[in-house]
């Protein structure tokens, strides 16, 4: 080769080594400098990712992402800790939104404190057709008796009144609503009770199905109110690190509103809903199919097998232990929940069945094995699954149903639950730990406005079995508390699977979509005392940043 070619030479072969080893991917986001909780197949930490298009696309080393991407954003985490976006396998997301006007009767320590509140609720809005209000517990008050409505009557007789009970399946309400709804000492119910006292008058207490007898006439909001409602919920969802939420039975009217929201982009968060089984959504949904979009996912029906524990709705095998003559009752006929599965198992659809007792659980869990005959990745649901006899137990084994749970009720009725159950019975109840060895998953959940919306409330409960006080010392029933890990999972990739989205979201590895939470404490390794007061300090949703604490 001659001199000049040479000389020639060198420049092209330098311009090629320098694009050899200066060119870096181009990404959105980067995120450095954090503990990193992938939460993928072996709970692996990393340092660093990056984010493009809303989705990860590297994790690892803060030296390895930086040197490989070029992100227009970076964060440096200093030092916090990093999880896959909060995912609430079961609450009522529209139900919370559509009830952040009524009056908060939750903590409520007596009757009388709940009257004053409602008079506030009516002094606040004065010009509201109805004074609601949601969270009263009459196991939280001295006397424990359910309330009665002389007392309403006598301070709103012109001005219907409609209060649900925490669990959402008892509510009160005043002769003026019950004369609205048309309900008398006369009026018929089957799975629900209209509760009458000892001289056949109405109490005002309406159980279960009853409870729909006055609900229906509430008025609807308008278009703008509920919107409004929906977009302040997730407001308050994102603050507290929750970017998935599976809504536990949705009207067609509803999901419609919900992805008309998202599609704008004003509404976020990711929703699993569940479909309620009416006619309107069986005929639209089984005729069209599931969807599922970015955000929105719609393939299942939610059915109801009982009611509530603490309004004895539960339907038992053997009576209650503190009301001997009563088992709880089924809310449908067997027949009607036989034919229903049999219906959901020829479609693509999910059956996911709210069953409390374990005569309910028994009864739903022989009904899906008979109808899925042996396929075992349908991820058919049982939600709260809450007392479930030992013989019953391996059937979320042996069928393939996912367990999906609420650890937080177990630390709110742990003050009682043996009063309705008895100390024997009580070991089969709240069993989370029984119940993932069976099926190896289980999805956790809060049921709010039942219980808080803060996913950190359930994952202090899953772990250490406690409340809010840290009671009872050394945690309740701690066989089935969960391991720190397998409480993670359980609120980020095992929810993600138990709605079929586990290809998609619920862990920080490339491919999935870029939700995830900033928080200043590790949940591994941190003192459980300080689990339930852990703040977050980022959310994420896409790799869009949704929530910046203060």
């Amino acid at each position: 080769m001659t001199r000049f070619r040479l000389l020639t030479l060198l420049p092209l072969l330098g311009s090629v080594a320098g694009c050899q080893t200066t060119s870096r991917q181009a990404a959105d986001l980067i995120v450095y400098n954090a503990t990193v909780y992938t939460v993928d197949s072996t709970f692996s930490k990393a340092q660093a990712f990056a984010v493009k298009d809303g989705k990860f696309v590297g994790v690892g080393s803060a030296d390895d992402i930086r040197g490989k991407f070029q992100a227009e954003k970076e964060v440096d985490a200093q030092g916090q800790f990093v999880y896959p976006g909060f995912y609430d396998a079961h609450c009522h997301f529209y139900r919370y939104a559509l009830g952040l006007r009524d009056a908060d009767l939750v903590g409520t320590e007596s009757w009388g404190a709940v009257v004053q509140k409602l008079q506030a609720q009516r002094q606040q809005y004065p010009q509201a057709a109805w004074i609601t209000g949601r969270g009263w517990d009459q196991n939280d008050w001295p006397s424990k008796q359910f309330p009665t409505k002389d007392t309403l009557d006598a301070l709103f007789p012109n001005t219907p009144v409609f209060i649900v009970r925490v669990d959402g399946h008892a509510a009160l309400v005043n002769q003026k609503a019950l004369d609205l709804a048309g309900v008398t000492k006369n009026t018929p119910i089957s799975g629900g009770t209209i509760t009458r006292d000892a001289r056949g008058n109405l109490t005002g207490l309406l159980v279960d199905n009853a409870v729909r007898l006055v609900s229906g006439k509430i008025p609807e909001p308008t278009a703008a109110e509920a919107d409004a409602a929906l977009l302040q919920a997730q407001k308050n969802c994102v603050a507290v690190g929750l970017t998935s939420l599976a809504d536990a039975g949705l009207d067609k009217g509803n999901v419609d509103r919900i992805d008309a929201l998202q599609q704008q982009g004003k509404l976020k968060v990711r929703l699993y809903t569940m479909l309620a089984p009416t006619k309107e959504n069986l005929d639209f949904y089984l005729k069209n199919g599931p969807v599922f979009k970015d955000r929105l996912t719609v393939c299942s029906f939610k059915v109801y097998a009982d009611g509530a524990l603490g309004s004895r709705g539960a339907c038992l095998l053997h009576p209650y232990s503190d009301k001997p003559k009563e088992t709880g009752f089924l809310l449908s006929s067997i027949a009607d929940y036989r034919k229903l599965a049999q219906q959901l198992a020829a479609s693509k659809f999910q059956m996911n069945t709210h069953a409390i007792g374990d005569s309910s659980n028994r009864l739903l869990l022989d009904i899906y094995g008979e109808a899925l005959k042996g396929q075992k990745d349908r991820r058919w649901r049982i939600e709260h699954a809450q007392v479930v006899s030992k013989a019953d137990v391996p059937k979320f084994g042996q069928y393939g149903i996912v367990p999906s749970v609420q650890p937080t009720h177990a630390t709110s009725d742990m003050y009682w639950a043996g009063e309705r159950l008895g100390q024997e019975r009580l070991k089969t109840a709240y069993a989370f730990n029984d119940l993932r060895k069976q099926y190896g998953q289980v999805a956790l959940g809060s049921d709010f406005p039942v219980e808080d919306i803060n996913p950190l409330y359930g994952f202090h409960s899953a772990v250490a079995r406690q409340d809010a006080k840290n009671y009872p010392a050394g945690g309740f029933q701690m066989e089935n508390a969960l391991s720190r890990p397998d409480a993670l999972r359980g609120m980020t990739t095992w929810a993600a699977h138990a709605a079929f989205e586990d290809k998609q979201k619920g862990s920080i590895k490339p491919g999935m979509a870029a939700d995830f939470v900033l928080l200043g404490i590790d949940l591994l390794e941190a003192p459980k005392e300080q689990l339930r007061n852990a703040k977050v300090q980022q959310t994420w949703i896409a790799g869009e940043q949704v929530f910046q604490a203060k």
